[in-house]
Parts: structure tokens; C-alpha cells; sequence
């Protein structure tokens, strides 16, 4: 067993926030958590230690794209990309693409799952059943119906979870609510669907909502769409993307405020661009750059973000006003909750994996510690966001 002590700063646990503790560790896993630090404790210096953040939507980092990385090569780059900046988890997002592309995803993960590659929890694919009104940065030469071809490759048995970002008004309930049955992950996103679809959507099967606001019908007064259908759930897990450009800082403060506080979820929507010195790249043939810390078309478009987890939790904390612990839960509990792994991630508490983000004051991530090792450190300035 090895113990992990810690002082002068806030440890965040189930059980409220710690100024200091003593974390024991053995086989990777929290096995008691005492209210007082040990000897050799770590000077926090008004810090934070918060539990591993888990990010659903990762597109890329450290240079790749997944869309053109569909290896267990690339899903580690990936990972190596994220994990100085907190993350312990993520789901590899594939952007609209072929069903060939979608198999390779899916089965690249499930080898990256086998060969131990740190924290892939599964696969995010985003598209390609979504609404041409509200394609976003995706292209639409790759849409299509949830026909029995990709309900074969989404149904078929995998290693980790699937999560899959589907419009649905453009897929039939039955289909849906099968997908559901079998464990896939349903969230609705890209879509264009009136309140009625979409609460037809939620009962149906659909837990999740991809980037709450962005790519989807706005709220209206006379006709709620998705977002409204959304604010209106208490039960579906909303993602949100806090970088100051998806959606403007007093919407997101309205959408926090509306819906039940455990129902939130961060997630970065990252591309190449993070972690990495080129702030440029290519998806599907078409140049994006940074532009201000945006990831733009040429046409302007929003395509993915230049956004990593621990810059998510300090924005959501420093522009909408959100205490550091809720923003902790939002990273990390809630996501862990919408996956269906609370009882292993999502928290530092006895009997969850010994994954956590140690921050200093300012929540830039310092040290990330996944199954109790030290696993990375803080990136270099020229990449930190």
C-alpha cells in the first residue's frame, strides 16, 4: 500500500473539500482517505486536487486527428496529448465519416482498450445520422440513415463503452431504444429536431446531449427545440464546451442555473491543435486554424476547439462564476455518472481508481495521477492553454 499525503490547499472528495489528507493507495485503487496529512505530504500551496477528469469528446490533440489516426498508435498520441492537462479518461471522437471508418474506430479502440493504452474508455462516434441544417463543421458527403449496416457495426460487442451523436429526427424510435438496450451510449447532437422530437428522443433511449447549444434548434419562444427540450430534461447528461466562443458566457450561467447540477458535463471538443506547436491541421480535406485560440474554417465555421480540460474547469470557475468543486464534478463525477462507471471513476473516494489532477492556485494543472502513478506533468507554457 502507498500513501499520498497532501496539505495546505483542497482536496476534493464526496464528503466535502479537504485542506488536508492522506490518500492510500493499493493496486491502483483508493482503499481510505484520512482527514489529516502524513509524513512527506505535498505542500498544495492553496492548490487543488481534484478527481481525473473524463472527457467525452476528444477529435484529437498532440497533432492528431482521429478521423486520420484510427490506431492504437494514434489514440495513445491522443491520450499523451490530454493527460498533462488533467484528463485520466476520454472517449476518441470520430467526426462524420464512412462506415469503414467507423469499424476501424471502433475496432482501434478496442485494441487500444486490450493493449493498456491509458484511460480510452471507449469510442465516441459523432455522426454521420445528423441534420444537413446543422451539419457544423461536419461533412456532409458522409451522412446517412441508421440503417442496418451501421446499426450492425454499433450493436456489435465491444470492450469499452460506444457513444454515438445522432439527430433524431432522422432516426426511428425502435432504433434507437435498441440501441439503448444494448448499452450504446445515445446522445443527441447536430440535429435540427422541433421539442417534440426531441423528448420523443429522450424517451426513446437518448441520455445525452453533444455540446448543449452548438449544432442544434435554438430556444425559441413559441418553439423550444433542442435546447429548450434539453433545459426542460432533468434527466439527460448535457456537454458543454466553456471555451468562450461555442456559446456565449451568460447562456451558459442561464443553462447552469436551469438544470439539475449533476446533469452537466465539461468536455473539450479538442482537435489536433491542442498540446501540440502547429495550431493548424486538415480535416477531411479542408484547412482549419486557430484563430485566437478558435478553430475556424475558411468560411468562418466552428470546427472542434483548441480547448483542454483543465483550461474547462478554470473557465467555467473564473468566467461563469462556478465554485471549483461543482466545476470538478461537471470534469469529472458527472461524466463518470452519463458513462456508467461511478462505481470506478469520477471521484477520490475508497473504492474508485486512484485517478486525480493535482492544480495549483490559478487550476492549471500541475501533476495527473492515474491508478496512483504519476502519469504526466504540466505541459511546457508554449502549449498550455
Amino acid at each position: 500500500m502507498t500513501s499520498h499525503s497532501f496539505v495546505n490547499g483542497h482536496i476534493v472528495t464526496p464528503r466535502g473539500v479537504l485542506s488536508d489528507a492522506m490518500v492510500d493507495v493499493e493496486g491502483g485503487i483508493i482503499v481510505a482517505i484520512v482527514d489529516r496529512a502524513g509524513p512527506g505530504a505535498i505542500d498544495l500551496d492553496g492548490g487543488w486536487l481534484m478527481p481525473g477528469f473524463i472527457d467525452t469528446q476528444v477529435n484529437g490533440g498532440g497533432g492528431v486527428l482521429f478521423n486520420d489516426a484510427l490506431s492504437v498508435e494514434g489514440i495513445a498520441a491522443i491520450g499523451d496529448a490530454h493527460r498533462p492537462f488533467g484528463t485520466t479518461a476520454f472517449l476518441p471522437t470520430l467526426i462524420s465519416d464512412t462506415h469503414e471508418a467507423i469499424a476501424q474506430a471502433l475496432d482501434a479502440t478496442d485494441a487500444a482498450i486490450a493493449a493498456g493504452v491509458p484511460g480510452v474508455l471507449g469510442a465516441h462516434i459523432e455522426g454521420p445520422v445528423i441534420n444537413i441544417a446543422r451539419k457544423g463543421i461536419h461533412d456532409p458527403r458522409h451522412f446517412g440513415a441508421l440503417d442496418d449496416a451501421l446499426m450492425a457495426l454499433l450493436l456489435k460487442p465491444r470492450r469499452g463503452q460506444v457513444m454515438v451523436t445522432l439527430a433524431p429526427e432522422l432516426a426511428p424510435a425502435d432504433r434507437i431504444a435498441a440501441l439503448a438496450r444494448a448499452g450504446v451510449l445515445v446522445s443527441l447532437g447536430h440535429s435540427d429536431a422541433t421539442y417534440a422530437e426531441a423528448t420523443a428522443g429522450f424517451a426513446a433511449g437518448v441520455t445525452g446531449v453533444t455540446h448543449l447549444f452548438n449544432a442544434m434548434s435554438p430556444l425559441v419562444h413559441r418553439a423550444p427545440g433542442v435546447v429548450g427540450a434539453a433545459l426542460d430534461d432533468s434527466y439527460v447528461y448535457c456537454g458543454l464546451i466553456v471555451d468562450g466562443f461555442h456559446v456565449d458566457d451568460a447562456v451558459l450561467r442561464i443553462a447552469l442555473r436551469a438544470r439539475p447540477a449533476d446533469r452537466m458535463m465539461l468536455v473539450s471538443d479538442a482537435m489536433p491543435c491542442v498540446n501540440a506547436a502547429t495550431k493548424s491541421f486538415v480535416l477531411q480535406g479542408r484547412e482549419i486554424h486557430v484563430e485566437g485560440g478558435r478553430c475556424v474554417g475558411a468560411d468562418g465555421t466552428l470546427a472542434g476547439s483548441d480547448l483542454d480540460m483543465a483550461a474547462a474547469v478554470r473557465n467555467t470557475v473564473d468566467r461563469l462564476g462556478v465554485p471549483a468543486e461543482r466545476a470538478a464534478a461537471m470534469a469529472a463525477t458527472n461524466p463518470a455518472a452519463f458513462l456508467g462507471l461511478s462505481r470506478e471513476r469520477g471521484t477520490i473516494a475508497t473504492g474508485r481508481r486512484a485517478d486525480w489532477v493535482q492544480l495549483d492556485a490559478g487550476l492549471h494543472a500541475v501533476t495527473t495521477v492515474i491508478a496512483g502513478e504519476i502519469a504526466a506533468h504540466a505541459p511546457p507554457p508554449s502549449v498550455a492553454a
